[in-house]
């Protein structure tokens, strides 16, 4: 079972909310999104020891907001197939590419 609060070495990577606030348990998919996606390997590590596989694989199915590069990295590291990760569909990565061309 998840944590109901962050530790505070976390908290820079939840720059834009108030991470004190912020309960891992009711927002499951973005923490974990947010740290796999901005964390470092002590943000990806805790994440690792607080969610189970599955429902880090499930994050992957439904949030979009990783970078494609992240994306094929941790399909690759879960083996869950490219076609399930929701960053990596094509109608994602075109809209992607029309909204920040770089």
């Amino acid at each position: 079972m998840a944590p109901t609060s962050l530790p505070k070495f976390l908290y820079p990577f939840f720059w834009d909310i108030n991470a004190k606030k912020l309960n891992p348990r009711e927002k499951p998919y973005f923490v974990i999104q947010r740290l796999l996606d901005k964390g470092d390997q002590e943000a990806v590590r805790w994440v690792r020891r607080n969610f189970s596989s599955e429902l880090i694989k499930e994050t992957f199915q439904t949030m979009r907001d990783f970078s494609p590069q992240k994306g094929r990295f941790w399909s690759i590291f879960l083996n869950l197939p490219k076609k399930k990760v929701l960053c990596l569909q094509p109608h994602y990565l075109k809209m992607r590419r029309m909204l920040w061309p770089y």
